[in-house]
């Protein structure tokens, strides 16, 4: 039994008929739309930072990097935990909405906070499975955002055990156990 990935409140429903250059040329699009807005906030917030556009895997990857170095302006945009950067990248989402009226499923990055944070969950994933394989138990994970979850989904799975989100809003969390026999 596959775990369900329904973590991306925003994830649209691509047609089949669109052509893969249409998607390509979308997604470009919303990385220029998206690059406009986060550099004009960045003007704004008078904090330098090179953004970079990267279209891989059906969606628009977006990172904001240091440009000499000093990430100390730009680690105020990430947040205790990532919870500026995940308010970003639905403020970032909601520009992109309203220029294309598409949604977007666009990953924002500041600073390789996602990417660190990445490998700190596949660690957790790791872990639980070792936890829930070595006690027979369930294992209950800290509550974590839907980019989150789907990351240690993920993992759980190429572990080969099941992990189920459970919970509503902000209590929404992960529970791993061992794959039904």
């Amino acid at each position: 039994m596959s775990p369900e990935h329904i973590d991306d409140p925003v994830a649209p429903v691509e047609e089949a008929s669109e052509p893969v250059q249409g998607r390509t040329g979308r997604l470009e699009e919303e990385g220029d739309v998206a690059a406009d807005y986060l550099e004009e906030l960045l003007d704004i917030a008078d904090i330098d930072g090179d953004i970079d556009i990267e279209v891989r895997s059906g969606r628009t990857y977006i990172s904001i990097v240091s440009e000499e170095g000093d990430d100390s302006a730009l680690q105020a945009l990430v947040g205790g935990d990532g919870e500026v950067l995940e308010a970003l990248q639905e403020l970032t989402r909601l520009s992109v909405l309203t220029a294309t009226e598409n949604r977007s499923r666009l990953v924002l990055d500041i600073t390789g906070y996602r990417e660190e944070r990445g490998e700190q969950l596949q660690s957790i994933a790791e872990d639980a499975a070792k936890r829930a394989r070595d006690t027979g138990q369930d294992i209950a994970l800290v509550p974590m955002s839907a980019y989150e979850r789907k990351i240690v989904h993920d993992a759980v799975a190429e572990l080969g055990l099941v992990s189920e989100s459970e919970g509503e809003g902000a209590d929404r969390h992960i529970v791993v156990s061992l794959p039904a026999s």
